[in-house]
């Protein structure tokens, strides 16, 4: 078990696999966990990832983050390929699943918790001694499948309807579910509020029966790695505080936007960028 700085009370606490993502500049630390952590800790929360972590690269990343960490023969491996068609993404190796067990006392009564999985490595609920006043779902990781060449695509999530009732939200997007507009709406008819994130065209809204769009800023794309998982934290946090899935939306929007216009994490919005979305989503 890994803990990189003394255990205070969080008040976000995010389980999922940190992974290494190989790039044509070597490999570099990824995950949802990792994008979803470091915007936690720009809006101001004091922040925890429960993970699994093979310890190849430092996790000086993520800065002053505590990090709890099964050990792992290897972490979580992801390669993406440019294709014409889109990206084509191999699973290179799948560190241990988590178990809720390694959560510390400390970090047991965050506010904020947030299922983060990338290859199902946690289960999708959360056992009866950790109650969050919000359970965040990412459900990426449930959502997809590797063949034995670790070739990975989109499948159906199987614990879906067991899952979403009890989580307060869920957001993911319409790749992970490669587009099925059959699958959104059965999703979406067992879940208290749903977004479904679209790249540059925004995203959809589904609460209470209503669905509504929400457009993206217009910026130059450098690399969209992680917008999605940073687009949860930020909606995460600021329903939250707001009550107001709507408003949680425009700033998530705003926040997803800045973080396409640089490569990897440091595409997360800087605290001062985090201000600056604030003033726009009120203004």
């Amino acid at each position: 078990m890994l803990n990189l700085a003394p255990l205070e009370p969080v008040d976000y606490l995010v389980f999922g696999h940190l992974t290494l993502d190989q790039t044509p500049q070597g490999a570099v630390l990824g995950g949802s966990a990792a994008y979803a952590a470091l915007t936690a800790a720009a809006l101001g929360l004091r922040v925890g990832v429960v993970t699994a972590w093979g310890g190849e690269i430092p996790l000086t990343a993520l800065g002053k983050i505590p990090v709890i960490a099964a050990p792992a023969e290897s972490s979580t491996t992801f390669e993406n390929i440019s294709a014409s068609g889109g990206r084509i993404q191999f699973l290179r190796a799948r560190a241990p699943e988590i178990n809720f067990l390694l959560t510390p006392e400390a970090w047991r009564r965050a506010k904020i918790m947030h299922l983060a999985p990338v290859a199902a490595e946690v289960a999708p609920i959360l056992p009866e001694n950790l109650r969050p006043t919000l359970l965040g779902l990412t459900p990426q990781g449930w959502m997809r499948a590797w063949d034995a060449s670790g070739r990975v695509r989109p499948c159906a999530w199987q614990a879906a309807e067991s899952a979403l009732p009890a989580a307060s939200a869920v957001v993911f997007s319409l790749e992970d579910v490669g587009g099925d507009e059959e699958q959104i709406e059965a999703l979406a008819h067992f879940s208290r509020l749903m977004v479904v994130t679209e790249g540059a065209a925004g995203c959809r809204v589904f609460w209470h029966g209503d669905s509504r769009r929400f457009r993206a800023p217009t910026v130059r794309e450098v690399d969209a790695t992680g917008a999605g998982d940073i687009f949860a934290a930020a909606f995460f946090i600021r329903l939250t505080q707001t009550r107001d899935p709507w408003e949680a939306a425009r700033f998530a929007s705003q926040a997803a936007a800045i973080s396409v216009t640089r490569p990897g994490l440091q595409g997360v919005p800087t605290p001062a960028e985090i201000q600056r979305c604030l003033v726009e989503v009120i203004s």
